[in-house]
């Protein structure tokens, strides 16, 4: 692991990335979701085919509102989901079957789309919830989010009850896993989005350590007023950067109350700094 990194480490600082990057040569837009779930964001909502036609003209949209950035179309499946209920073993959380991942990696690739498994893991911790994903992430086009806001293993109350929280040691132990699938793979750099919209959701983040094969994005996952939005981003993505940066949309919850709405392409592009390369519809 450390000549590999060493060696990867030398091939980013002559070319800048590693062969095969996806970050920061497209902008990923992503629909997100559950494709079993209606209430977890558009990805599951709508039947397939009116969902997968909405899509295409969100990615022109985008396109045509920053023609110099390729777009790369991305679904955002959350496979391992926070549970109300414990289960047998008491960690208050529930992988996706087989069946409904192997679906959703077919939705994907028919539609030149990457995928992305979302974690949530209740009252379990990533060192026991990602490894049930690494049959999919040796594949090329599958990557990872991990989020925050459902870890509450140490705060001891049923998810939704309070945000959850991450230290950089354990984004690091997303990154460090994300990196040796790729190195034993022989794949190109996985991407990791991170969600977050409080102070606490990410503690420590001086401390998480970027490698090479994985390129995070630290995603503002909050919804409501686009002045709320614009602040939240500003203040925990661009004052405590990391590497790359997302922004969620939301097609229920941004528009309430009214006159409130759904920021365009053109307005995040606009009014966000750094312009995000990560953009999620929920």
């Amino acid at each position: 692991m450390r000549r590999d990194s060493l060696k990867a480490d030398s091939i980013v600082k002559a070319s800048g990335q590693l062969p095969g990057a996806i970050l920061p040569g497209k902008r990923i837009i992503a629909f997100y979701g559950n494709i079993r779930a209606k209430g977890m964001g558009i990805l599951g909502r709508e039947p397939k085919e009116q969902m997968l036609a909405k899509f295409r003209r969100v990615q022109k949209e985008w396109q045509e509102a920053d023609p110099s950035i390729p777009v790369q179309p991305a679904l955002h499946n959350v496979t391992i989901t926070a549970q109300g209920s414990p289960g047998a073993d008491g960690k208050y959380r529930l992988m996706n079957s087989k069946a409904t991942i192997e679906e959703v990696i077919k939705w994907a690739r028919e539609n030149n789309c990457i995928l992305f498994l979302d974690v949530q893991v209740g009252w379990s911790d990533l060192e026991t919830e990602l490894p049930k994903l690494e049959q999919y992430l040796k594949s090329p086009d599958i990557h990872l989010g991990i989020d925050p806001e459902f870890a509450l293993k140490t705060k001891k109350v049923k998810p939704n009850r309070k945000i959850g929280t991450y230290d950089a040691k354990d984004v690091n132990f997303a990154i460090n896993f994300l990196a040796r699938i790729v190195s034993e793979n022989k794949l190109p750099p996985k991407v990791l989005t991170v969600h977050r919209f409080t102070q606490g959701m990410i503690t420590n983040y001086k401390n998480i350590k970027l490698d090479p094969r994985v390129q995070v994005v630290m995603h503002m996952d909050g919804w409501g007023n686009p002045v709320l939005k614009k602040d939240s981003y500003r203040d925990y993505i661009v004052k405590e950067p990391v590497q790359y940066t997302g922004f969620k949309l939301f097609y229920e919850y941004d528009p309430r109350p009214a006159p409130h709405h759904m920021m365009t392409p053109k307005e995040v592009l606009a009014e966000l700094d750094p312009k995000p390369l990560y953009i999620q519809y929920q």
